[in-house]
């Protein structure tokens, strides 16, 4: 009886350790990871870059006042969206 038992237990410690170890190289793998709060607040940065280029040039049949005065709203809201 007291063989049967500690056969049972090393069994299960054995079977302890190996879903330890696949728990931590599932963890560990690349496809379970997410995407850092850099990487996203990069991307944000990026998309905000070129969507303030687009704005900052001259539509057509727009006055050179109106221009100028839209590129200052623009300016104040780019540097808005980069803080």
């Amino acid at each position: 009886m007291k063989s049967m038992v500690k056969k049972i237990a090393i069994l299960s410690m054995a079977g302890m350790m190996q879903v330890g170890f696949g728990a931590s190289l599932i963890e560990a793998s690349p496809l379970h990871t997410e995407r850092s709060s850099v990487q996203q607040q990069d991307d944000r940065k990026q998309i905000e870059n070129e969507r303030h280029e687009r704005e900052m040039k001259r539509r057509p049949n727009e006055s050179e006042r109106e221009w100028h005065e839209r590129q200052k709203l623009e300016n104040q809201r780019h540097k808005e969206n980069l803080r």
